[in-house]
């Protein structure tokens, strides 16, 4: 991972953790850590979980993105979209200091929504990694990653190129249910099938391609 995206992640962190601190003062002894499906508080926590929720989780995504392209295989090294795996690893590292950023808002104003809240965090996350993910190439770490895309490069190739589109889709399409109040089952249904549809495409593409004699050398 490039320094610049780990600098940008440092950066994050630092600013997760003055948040914390800013705020820990004012949250009580016991807060909100866990919320069910139908968006009551499950889960109850001391406050200085807190540091783990954000800094210390912002932290641990960081060094994941930063350790694992070193474990990756030949012919399947993350080099050859660095820049994209930079930025994904960005993205997931701003995710947690975003829903650390929540869960002190809820500690603060249980009346916000943490299922929206959520939700459309996942939606977005989901829709910007869509709008790059034609740009990842064959890896164990990122990506739809099923023995047939990991087998073929164009089974590969196809399957991302499809993923990309469905992915931003239905991060739009979960944006749209949001506002129109659907239940939240139905954003999540709409987010799955960015994925789970590409996965069922990468082996029908592997079989049609079986098929007609096409798999050459992966």
């Amino acid at each position: 991972m490039k320094k610049a995206n780990l600098l940008l992640c440092g950066l994050m962190i630092l600013a997760s953790l003055a948040i914390t601190l800013a705020f820990y003062p004012q949250l009580p002894e016991q807060m909100p850590v866990h919320w069910g499906a139908d968006g009551e508080v499950d889960g109850w926590g001391p406050r200085w979980t807190v540091f783990l929720m954000g800094p210390g989780l912002m932290t641990l995504m960081a060094l994941l993105f930063a350790v694992l392209p070193k474990l990756s295989p030949k012919r399947f090294e993350v080099a050859s979209f660095e820049a994209v795996y930079g930025y994904v690893a960005v993205l997931v590292t701003a995710l947690a200091g975003y829903f650390q950023a929540m869960a002190i808002w809820a500690a603060l104003s249980p009346q916000l929504d943490m299922r929206n809240a959520v939700l459309g965090g996942v939606a977005l996350l989901i829709g910007l990694i869509g709008n790059v993910m034609g740009k990842v190439r064959r890896n164990f770490w990122l990506g739809i990653r099923t023995p047939w895309t990991l087998s073929n490069e164009r089974v590969w190739y196809a399957t991302h190129r499809l993923a990309g589109k469905l992915m931003v889709g239905s991060a739009l399409a979960c944006g749209v249910a949001m506002i129109a109040g659907a239940p939240m089952l139905v954003g999540v249904v709409l987010l799955s099938m960015g994925a789970l549809i590409p996965a069922a495409y990468s082996r029908v593409y592997y079989k049609r391609l079986e098929k007609a004699g096409e798999l050459h050398a992966p």
